[in-house]
């Protein structure tokens, strides 16, 4: 029986992983869930520990302060766990209103480095007047005194590890082309050096086709031809708004699975918010979390059971009948637990049929 650490998270997070929990229970997985908690930003070692020994955790989602406050719990399970890539499958499901046809795109993302390494220095600190005083006079670069400063760490190691994650992706998924974005054109030492080393990489791997592109560029293709992109892997921040613009593509966040994997360990969580005006409302979009619990099968061995959830969502979707409402184009909208429950009927009566 497979354990898994569960992590219901907040807002409307108890509710879609509680639909997701019952997809994969109805796909006829042996599971044994282990709950976490976790509360305004802390981040206890129990909940490591659980992930530690479980190796994967489903999760929904936590809220972070913006501009103030704690870090980014995503961010700090992921440097705990050394969960390095973040995968965002962004799947145009027939039947969900969208002007994008033909979009069937991964996102991959290093997890750990750019921007988002958390390296800032704050205005007026001591640390950051130390550091303007080290560029005037070591380097004679000049930035105004009343400057926050944030450091955009690319290393090579990392670079290599995320394609090398990205060419077997491809290769396990049978996925035929790897694009990688940048802006190596103006930052030629950090995205130079991750074009670079994704270059190495792709040499030694030609039986999966290579391309790259400037990130403004990529945006723009993305609204034009999303159908001719595939697998799309990037540094830290653009990899973050770029999985982001894709769920526009497809529907919104409500219909993306996510997923964070490293080399022991994997996180699957919804990609949307906690949407706390929502909570308890009984009217959130479950796809998210049972997509993401569809990849999290598929991840533990269980590719047909996996199969088998995705395959139901998409059926649902297109039939039309039990929407919830940001996917509801008129009629009556469904219920979170309404369309939990199609889906599930789906799944079973495909397990009916073998």
């Amino acid at each position: 029986m497979q354990k898994i650490t569960l992590i219901p998270g907040e807002g409307i997070g108890p509710e879609v992983i509680e639909a997701a929990v019952d997809c994969v229970e109805a796909s006829g997985t042996k599971t044994s869930w282990e709950t976490q908690e976790i509360r305004n930003g802390f981040l206890s070692p129990e909940v490591i520990a659980s992930i530690k020994k479980n190796r994967v955790a489903l999760k929904g989602p936590i809220a972070t302060p913006i501009g103030k406050g704690f870090r980014s719990v995503n961010v700090q399970l992921r440097e705990q766990l050394g969960l390095f890539a973040g995968v965002r499958p962004a799947k145009l499901f027939q039947g969900v209103k969208s002007p994008f046809k033909g979009a069937d795109i991964v996102v991959i993302r290093e997890n750990t480095e750019d921007l988002y390494a958390g390296i800032e220095f704050r205005k007026g600190s001591i640390e950051q007047k130390k550091l303007l005083g080290f560029l005037g006079k070591s380097l004679s670069i000049s930035i105004a005194s009343d400057s926050g400063i944030s450091l955009k760490p690319i290393s090579a190691k990392a670079s290599r590890r995320i394609t090398e994650f990205a060419f077997d992706y491809a290769k396990q998924n049978n996925r035929k082309k790897i694009t990688v974005g940048h802006k190596a054109n103006i930052l030629k030492y950090s995205d130079g050096l991750f074009l670079e080393t994704a270059r190495k990489v792709a040499a030694k791997r030609k039986s999966t086709m290579f391309e790259d592109i400037l990130l403004d560029h990529l945006c723009m293709q993305l609204v034009k031809k999303p159908q001719e992109f595939d697998v799309i892997v990037l540094p830290n921040l653009y990899g973050d708004i770029v999985s982001e613009l894709c769920s526009g593509l497809v529907g919104g966040v409500g219909m993306v699975p996510g997923a964070n994997i490293g080399r022991k360990y994997a996180v699957f969580e919804t990609v949307h918010g906690t949407a706390p005006k929502y909570a308890g409302k009984n009217k959130a979009n479950p796809c998210s979390a049972i997509l993401s619990a569809a990849l999290m099968l598929k991840h533990i061995g269980k590719t047909r059971e996996g199969k088998k959830i995705e395959e139901a969502v998409a059926q649902v979707i297109k039939e039309g009948k039990h929407l919830t409402l940001d996917l509801k184009a008129k009629g009556r909208a469904a219920k979170t637990t309404e369309m939990t429950q199609t889906i599930i009927k789906k799944i079973e009566k495909m397990w009916d049929y073998g």
